[in-house]
């Protein structure tokens, strides 16, 4: 579980972010999911955009995504999200108050 501070940390690192995870009229599928794994493996930290076309609200689409790939779901702005995962082997994130 992530704290505040950790959380205002991340957001600000996604703030200059560009999506590379986008979910469309299909949600999540199996290869959203192996996309949304694979990218937090390499960068622990990935943003996210729900189409327009989506026709369920970004707020559970990101939820439902973050549990599936067992990250943690820092924030929802809009149709943009960030999905925090650490990577045990080789961490780049230094978070702060660890």
């Amino acid at each position: 579980m992530l704290t505040g501070k950790q959380k205002r940390y991340l957001r600000s690192l996604g703030n200059e972010m560009e999506p590379i995870l986008l979910v469309g009229k299909e949600e999540i599928t199996n290869n959203v999911l192996k996309q949304a794994a694979e990218a937090l493996e390499a960068r622990e930290l990935i943003k996210g955009r729900v189409l327009q076309n989506c026709a369920e609200a970004p707020e559970n689409i990101a939820s439902r995504l973050a549990e599936a790939v067992e990250a943690e779901l820092v924030q929802v702005i809009g149709r943009n999200f960030l999905l925090y995962k650490k990577n045990k082997e080789k961490p780049k994130i230094e978070l702060p108050g660890n």
